[in-house]
This record gives structure tokens, C-alpha cells and sequence, in this order.
């Protein structure tokens, strides 16, 4: 699978056309949501439909970035800063990947050496530092790690629980994982179906019936 960097500033305008309709890694576990039926749960509708807007040249509604969200980019540097302090490891910023054919993307904290993925999670909110912190549970994250493991071909991916307020930081290596990639691919491939459906619908609805004949 060809993979495609686009080095551009995180925010910037280049940077949010680059992710345009693209099924982005912070989302890959909406896109697995599903109900205790097995259909897709609204949140996993929800981000479809965005998606297929997007591509038929439409603007899905942006996300408020609320406080929790600005404070997790300003902490960012310094949460890098202090991993490769602890670790010796120094770590390669980079922009946003996606696959050759613009489906899915991806944006890392940064790469260590030929084989490492640094993944940044600042605990802003209490509900996020109980769950992932007091008990253990990284389940938020997991989609998110495996998929850069998987799209990038790299072996680990280091997620970095980080409380600035407390001092504390924590680093979980989650290691590749064939049985979970490959239940994420298939996963994220029957979720990209969905949107081109979508997209297909859109299309026919606007009045352009041959590209929704091709996104079909």
C-alpha cells in the first residue's frame, strides 16, 4: 500500500484540504461503533455522512474545539519534550499521511527511529485520567495506535498518558498485533463502503448521477 506524506502545518489550510474526506485515524473508532444489534451507531452514521459531504465538495460542521481540546495542541511540545527526556528517544515531527487514493489518513505525534510512533493523549478532563490512568483502561486509544501501525508498517506505537497538572506522565508500548490489524482493516474497509453509499446518495441528490455511477 502506497502511502503519501504531506508535510504541511498542522491547522494550516493546505493541511485541512489534505483531510478533506478522509477517514481520518482519530475517528477509526466511531467507525467501528456499533449497536448491541451489529448496525452502525449514530456516531458511526454521523461521521459517514460528513465524510460523503466532503467529498461531494461540501463542508460537514466543524467540531468546537472546547478548552480540554485547546489545552491538549498547546501541551503537545511540552509532552514530547518530557517523553524524549525520560526515554533518550528523539522524536521526528511530521505532517499528515494518508493512502494513495485519499481514503484514509493519518496524523502522528511523531516518529522515533525507523520503527516507533509517538501518540500524545494529554488528561485534561477528570473522566479521561480516571478511565485511562486510575483504571487502566487505553480502549479510546487502541483503534486510533493499531491504525498507524497498520498504515504506516511501523512495529510500536508509544501512547503517552499525560497530566501536566499532577507531574505525571505514562508510556504504554503497544506492540503490532496481526489479528488486530486485520480486524481493523476489515472493519474500516466495510466503513468506507458506507460513505462511498453515501456519497453515491449525495450525488444522485444533487443532480450529477455519473459520479455518483463512479463513487458507487
Amino acid at each position: 500500500m502506497t502511502i503519501l506524506h504531506h508535510n504541511y502545518e498542522q491547522g494550516s489550510e493546505q493541511w485541512l484540504q489534505v483531510r478533506r474526506g478522509a477517514i481520518t485515524g482519530s475517528r477509526f473508532k466511531d467507525c467501528r461503533d456499533k449497536l448491541r444489534d451489529g448496525r452502525p451507531s449514530k456516531a458511526c452514521l454521523d461521521y459517514a455522512r460528513d465524510l460523503a459531504r466532503e467529498r461531494c465538495g461540501g463542508t460537514a460542521p466543524a467540531k468546537f474545539q472546547n478548552a480540554a481540546m485547546r489545552t491538549g495542541t498547546e501541551q503537545e511540545p511540552l509532552a514530547r519534550a518530557a517523553y524524549e527526556a525520560r526515554t533518550g528517544n528523539l522524536v521526528e515531527e511530521v505532517g499528515f499521511f494518508t493512502t494513495e487514493d485519499m481514503r484514509f489518513g493519518l496524523s502522528p505525534d511523531g516518529f522515533i527511529d525507523e520503527d516507533g510512533v509517538l501518540e500524545i493523549k494529554t488528561m485534561v478532563s477528570s473522566d479521561t485520567l480516571f478511565t485511562a490512568v486510575a483504571e487502566r483502561d487505553l480502549s479510546a486509544y487502541m483503534d486510533q495506535c493499531t491504525g498507524y501501525l497498520w498504515l504506516l508498517g511501523r512495529q510500536w506505537v508509544d501512547l503517552v498518558l499525560w497530566a501536566p497538572d499532577l507531574g505525571h506522565m505514562e508510556i504504554h508500548r503497544i506492540t503490532r498485533d496481526e489479528d488486530a490489524i486485520e480486524k481493523l482493516e476489515t472493519d474500516l474497509m466495510e466503513f468506507a463502503r458506507l460513505v462511498d453509499k453515501y456519497e453515491a446518495a449525495l450525488r444522485k441528490a444533487l443532480g450529477t448521477p455519473e459520479q455518483a455511477q463512479q463513487a458507487a
